[in-house]
């Protein structure tokens, strides 16, 4: 399966991680990252309501910016090794994801990688989908820079590798 979906993501995805959205100091340099995003992971955590409720705000900030709705969102709820501290239910992730026009995944970011890949590797089909549906004047009227960092290039990099060693432990047991 995972050879399969390598043949089907292009080469080259970069990720943007935002990870607390109310210490955001620039608005400007957060929505330039949001315009020039091809899709969109809202991570909230299973043991923490409030987390699940900033997501709806977040999708709505999205959509001023991308009003046609086009481009690929899944929501994970995260900590899933906490079960006993639940307070989102499945179904009520499910129903927002629905809701929003996207998947839902849950997963533990601690005791289960599968589930964390899943979703990434679910975004990345359906980026790779809406680029190639795509007329090919997608957003590039602006001109502006994609935010590099080295935690980025770092990041990048890390991924690679776990997408490659993931894909050649697969192929192996074929």
């Amino acid at each position: 399966m995972l050879s399969y979906l390598a043949s089907k993501i292009p080469s080259q995805m970069f990720l943007w991680i935002q990870e607390d959205t109310e210490v955001l100091s620039c608005q400007e340099q957060i929505n330039r990252a949001i315009y020039w995003a091809d899709g969109y992971v809202f991570v909230y955590s299973i043991t923490d309501h409030r987390s699940y409720r900033t997501i709806k705000p977040l999708y709505q900030h999205v959509r001023k910016i991308h009003p046609s709705g086009n481009i690929p969102i899944i929501l994970v709820g995260n900590k899933t090794d906490l079960l006993r501290a639940r307070q989102v239910a499945t179904n009520e992730g499910a129903r927002l994801a629905n809701e929003l026009g996207g998947a839902h995944f849950e997963a533990s970011a601690r005791e289960n990688y599968d589930g964390v890949s899943d979703a990434f590797h679910h975004m990345c089909l359906e980026v790779s989908r809406a680029i190639g549906s795509s007329n090919g004047e997608k957003r590039r009227g602006l001109h502006l820079v994609r935010p590099k960092s080295p935690n980025m290039q770092d990041l990048k990099r890390r991924f690679k590798q776990v997408l490659s060693s993931k894909a050649k432990s697969s192929n192996t047991s074929l």
